[in-house]
């Protein structure tokens, strides 16, 4: 398979580079989410997927056929995106068995997330940029979709066959069978990175819709088949991402009443402290298909926070990979489901060296949403802005219930650069208008 995936990754490496950069971004964007990514062409004990060798054929374009790098110039999220990639490394140096095994998926992680990061800051310049680059999404969307919902629907995955080649362990070949339906993961590694793939883009892509005034009936099909990938999934992860993003959506005409909103949550919480016997989180773990997975989420907090879980590791924390050992004291499990939280996943791999930064991200991102929004004067604007901080907010929800992997890891990263550009375009509009 190793020369099918050579093949692919270069035919998609040269429509980037006879492209525009934007096109070149939605082809990088098919590459990960069209070809399975645990197939890759190894050199050495390096591997190297579709998705790896597309972004190094964008920033050949961007650096020789291009100005776009010459204009650049440095925010302060770019510079959190770099310093959180170099504290998870310091904080890998003090707990890695391996160093070389450290630098090695470190290394990786350089094109899988600040690659792609950077390549949306500098290429998407306007309105129609981030325009066609939704479009594209969705276009992608589609396809991925329909395959999912007949896999969920009849247990056949066309593309499973592929997993025979993978490099690392995915889901099983044999369908898993929840509610009466098959769970679908497509050429995803796993059922929920799937369902993520449109729970993230999802909401980004709806931003669209106060934007278009021709053929908007298509654009509502589009986020239609993205909703039934979700579906497709049958994971909860992903559902619950999907529906607070759709929850706040819902509040943008009721956002003068925001201070009243996050007061009556923080009382709500406050509440269910007092009178439940269950801690308010408890009821984010609710939206999975089975109370005991709701009841391990619940508990998995419970040890690492409260009852000395991270003691002697809350600086640098247990080292990527490494079981800190918790499920002792939660079931019956032989390891510990780190996959069912990204905030612990992060606090338990690189401590509050990696966490705090991690956080500071995204508080930047949100404020950068907040400032720009808060300076533009048309409603569609806002509306672009609104479902872009939706994405996120879904995410932050959701991250209680998942961690990522894979290729939602990268789609993250693309979401923080659509952050990091919203105020460019916002900026061009009003100049336009005025």
């Amino acid at each position: 398979m190793e020369a099918v995936t050579l093949a692919i990754a270069l035919t998609a490496s040269i429509l980037v580079v006879l492209l525009s950069p934007v096109y070149g971004l939605i082809v990088y964007i098919a590459s990960f989410a069209w070809y399975p990514q645990y197939l890759s062409i190894q050199l050495g004990t390096l591997d190297f997927t579709v998705r790896r060798i597309v972004i190094i054929a964008i920033f050949i374009k961007l650096i020789f056929l291009t100005n776009l790098l010459s204009r650049f110039k440095f925010i302060w999220l770019d510079l959190l995106v770099i310093a959180y990639f170099i504290s998870v490394l310091i904080a890998g140096v003090t707990t890695a068995q391996s160093f070389a095994a450290l630098l090695e998926n470190r290394a990786g992680q350089v094109f899988d997330t600040i690659l792609p990061y950077f390549a949306v800051r500098m290429i998407i310049k306007n309105k129609q940029q981030y325009f066609t680059l939704l479009k594209g999404i969705m276009v992608i969307a589609v396809p991925l979709a329909i395959i999912g919902f007949y896999q969920c629907l009849t247990g056949v995955n066309p593309v499973g066959f592929l997993k025979q080649y993978a490099r690392w362990v995915t889901t099983p070949e044999d369908p898993w069978l929840r509610a009466g339906f098959f769970r679908a993961d497509v050429t995803f590694e796993h059922y929920i990175m799937y369902g993520l793939f449109f729970a993230m883009f999802g909401p980004v892509c709806a931003g669209i819709l106060r934007n278009v005034k021709k053929y908007k009936s298509l654009y509502w099909i589009g986020l239609g088949f993205m909703g039934l990938g979700i579906f497709s999934s049958m994971s909860a992860g992903p559902i619950l991402v999907a529906l607070l993003a759709i929850f706040f959506i819902l509040l943008y005409r009721y956002r003068k009443y925001w201070k009243i909103i996050a007061i009556a949550v923080i009382v709500l919480c406050v509440g269910l402290e007092i009178v439940s016997n269950r801690h308010f989180y408890d009821f984010v773990g609710d939206f999975t298909f089975s109370g005991g997975s709701a009841w391990y989420r619940s508990r998995l907090i419970d040890v690492a926070i409260f009852e000395g879980g991270m003691s002697g590791h809350w600086l640098t924390g247990y080292g990527h990979g490494v079981d800190p050992g918790w499920c002792a004291r939660i079931d019956k499990r032989k390891h510990t489901d780190l996959g069912t939280n990204q905030y612990l996943s992060i606090l338990s791999s690189f401590g509050l060296v990696g966490f705090v930064p991690f956080l500071a991200i995204n508080i930047v991102a949100a404020k950068r949403l907040i400032d720009v929004f808060k300076t533009t004067v048309l409603d569609s604007d806002r509306r672009l802005i609104w479902c872009l901080s939706a994405a996120f907010f879904g995410l932050a929800g959701g991250f209680m219930t998942v961690s990522i992997f894979g290729q939602p890891t990268t789609i993250y990263y693309i979401m923080l650069g659509l952050a990091g550009i919203m105020p460019l375009i916002i900026t061009q509009t009003i100049h336009q208008r005025f």
